[in-house]
């Protein structure tokens, strides 16, 4: 009987499973290169805390401390931990998030309570040491010293010295101290102190008016700089009575008001300086009720309106257009001319905006040059609206072009094909296939441009500084945006007023809000594509 033998079986070579290969190539939870990242990473949070925590110790701000110490610990105990991985790369984002938007809007809301500005930084101590300061006069026979003017930690020092008694003193905000180990020059003045930074006479002069300012508070008075080499001790002509609550001079008496912040006299007159005090819901409704904000809101209002609209309007059309030009297959030098339209937005805006205003000056600008007019493009409202649109245009239109022309190189070329095929007319090619998809990727970038443009300080401001105004009315102008006409009025020659300035902000922040979250539900820019 014949046996027939089949071929020999060859062992298989055991092959290892993917799954084990990730596990060899990258270090698990409890290697040493995962050990020494969290070692590292604890060391990074616990030095930037410590960075963040000492100037808010010595400045006694326990609630910064607090958040400094509740960051801290959140950010070890996600980051010292092996699971959790989304959080660790959610945590820093969403820190950022706070600090740079969340913070700065809450902190403009809470400034649109109180009633600071100019006159009304501090607090009510601060205030009374201010007006006594201020009111201090010589009186013959008041001590003199040598004045040397310096600064420690960026604060200005007064370096006083007493020639009779060769003594030397640190004069700052706080009050007098005597200081050891001075060097003293000629004439008896200090020529150095440690922990002071003596400025050279070219320094002192450039912060002169800081200095005339100064004033070093010591029982009844202060020593105030004459010129900058000599100070003198003045007594004050006002003094702060704690059993009444006021400031007199012996024939006046200014009582504190503590709703609004500051001393008035009975005849309703007040001192110039007061204290930050909350004022609820007052700048709010001054807002909407004062005659000298809302008698021209509403006119600024439309042209504001106008003038977002058609930037984005004009700059997304002009873009569009110019990248469909450059798109076409029989185009030649594409790269030279994209690289020429792109050129203004390589410029920076700050300067081209100054540029633009020069060359539409009346006598000397290039515009009315090259066109052989004599046109005063900023001086009557109707030019000066179209030179800003012109302007914002051509800063804006190349962005808005790199734009489309990325979305029209990712529209497949069988969708235009296939509506040729069809009988399909160059026109309706574009309306009907290559705008909506090109929709898709400009519709959020024109809901985002009209928000910055809403609020484009800066193009109105540099050009035209919100002009021309009217002979009878110079607190609203013809190109005055919503940005512009508040932060005239509210740093307008009657000072600055951070509280109004902050609740006229958050009705902006409304308007541009709510027309944003309408231009998004409308072009349904976040609507998700599957």
């Amino acid at each position: 009987m014949t046996v027939t033998h089949g071929p020999r079986s060859r062992p298989r070579r055991a092959v290892p499973s993917r799954e084990g290969a990730g596990r060899d190539r990258f270090p698990g939870p409890g290697s040493t290169a995962a050990t020494l990242g969290r070692v590292l990473a604890l060391g990074l949070i616990i030095g930037v805390a410590l960075w963040a925590a000492a100037p808010l110790v010595s400045a006694r701000q326990w609630i910064g401390v607090g958040i400094v110490a509740g960051v801290t610990a959140l950010a070890v105990y996600v980051y010292m931990s092996p699971r959790r991985l989304p959080a660790k790369y959610l945590l820093p984002a969403t820190l950022l998030l706070v600090a740079f938007q969340v913070f700065p809007v809450l902190y403009t809301m809470s400034l649109a309570l109180t009633n600071i500005g100019d006159g009304h930084l501090g607090t009510k101590q601060e205030a009374i040491a201010a007006i006594e300061a201020s009111s201090v006069r010589r009186e013959p026979g008041s001590a003199e010293y040598r004045l040397t003017v310096a600064e420690t930690d960026g604060s200005l020092v007064f370096l006083l010295a007493d020639p009779a008694r060769r003594r030397a003193y640190a004069g700052t905000e706080d009050g007098l101290r005597e200081i050891r180990g001075a060097s003293f020059g000629a004439g008896g003045r200090v020529t150095a102190a440690e922990g002071y930074t003596v400025l050279t006479p070219a320094q002192a002069a450039a912060r002169g008016e800081e200095v005339s300012s100064f004033a070093v508070p010591v029982d009844g008075g202060a020593i105030r700089a004459q010129g900058l080499t000599r100070a003198y001790e003045g007594r004050a002509t006002l003094g702060y009575d704690v059993g009444c609550d006021c400031v007199s001079d012996g024939t006046t008496t200014w009582r504190a008001d503590d709703e609004r912040g500051r001393f008035t006299a009975p005849d309703g007159t007040s001192l110039a300086q007061g204290w930050k005090v909350g004022v609820g819901w007052a700048n709010l409704t001054a807002a909407l009720t004062n005659p000298k904000i809302n008698t021209h809101f509403l006119g600024v209002f439309v042209w504001n309106l106008c003038y977002a609209i058609a930037v984005v309007g004009l700059t997304a059309a002009l873009g569009v257009a110019a990248a469909l030009v450059l798109h076409h297959p029989r185009m030649r030098g594409v790269r030279i001319y994209r690289t020429l339209v792109v050129l203004p937005y390589a410029m920076p805006a700050f300067a081209m905006l100054l540029v633009w205003r020069d060359m539409f000056n009346t006598d000397f600008g290039l515009v009315n040059r090259m066109l052989g007019v004599d046109v005063d493009w900023l001086g009557t409202p109707l030019t000066a609206r179209v030179s800003v649109l012109l302007v914002q245009v051509w800063l804006g239109f190349p962005y808005m072009f790199l734009v489309a022309t990325g979305a029209l190189q990712t529209i497949p070329a069988e969708y235009l094909e296939a509506a040729q095929v069809d009988g399909a007319t160059a026109w309706q090619r574009f309306r009907v296939v290559t705008l909506p998809l090109l929709l898709l990727a400009l519709a959020p970038l024109l809901v985002s441009s009209f928000a910055f443009n809403f609020n484009n300080f800066n193009g109105v401001f540099l050009v035209t500084a919100g002009g021309p105004f009217p002979s009878d009315n110079p607190t609203v102008g013809a190109t005055d945006l919503l940005i512009t006409y508040t932060f005239r009025l509210a740093f307008g020659e009657q000072g600055a007023q951070y509280g109004l300035a902050s609740a006229i902000s958050i009705y902006v922040y409304l308007i541009v809000a709510v027309i944003s979250i309408i231009g998004f539900r409308r072009t349904r820019a976040f609507k998700e594509v599957s």
